[in-house]
């Protein structure tokens, strides 16, 4: 195993989390600036006004997202034990 392909698999690897991560982090900052901002508008300083909607928009989110976490996720196993059969790892 060379320098060259553990950084390929270890950016592989990175890049696989980032996307699998992405829609679940983005929808979570989405709703909270929204609910940051409607608290800032109507000075309601209620503390489960802030989780419950992020936590019922994520795991909307994650529901619709689990194809695409799925796919990302096999995609890189896939690659990984492809070079584990060929006998370069």
């Amino acid at each position: 195993m060379t320098e060259s392909l553990t950084y390929d698999i270890m950016s592989n690897m990175f890049l696989a989390v980032l996307i699998a991560s992405a829609p679940i982090l983005v929808v979570a900052l989405a709703v909270g600036l929204f609910i940051a901002f409607f608290q800032a508008l109507t000075q309601i300083q209620e503390m489960t006004l802030t989780f419950v909607p992020k936590i019922a928009a994520i795991f909307l989110v994650l529901l619709v997202a689990t194809p695409l976490i799925y796919t990302t996720v096999k995609g890189l196993s896939d690659r990984v034990f492809d070079l584990i059969a060929s006998g370069t790892v």
